[in-house]
């Protein structure tokens, strides 16, 4: 993974230091993997931006509200 290559979009929370949740775009990844998400545990998964285009959707919907 080419990290130092990561570009910044956001951070979930921000207000506690704790490592909070992050988003990244990696532009030298290939398609199917350029959208990083980091969670607090030092994790990340990715994923292609239409992927994350329609998880974002999906939450604009209301469909995510309900949990599992």
């Amino acid at each position: 993974m080419s990290d130092q290559k990561l570009v910044h979009v956001l951070t979930l929370c921000g207000n506690c230091g704790c490592g909070c949740p992050e988003l990244y775009v990696d532009p030298e990844a290939e398609p199917a993997r350029q959208v990083v998400v980091t969670d607090d545990f030092g994790s990340a998964i990715r994923m292609s931006a239409p992927q994350w285009r329609d998880i974002v959707a999906l939450a604009k919907s209301g469909a995510l509200d309900a949990g599992p």
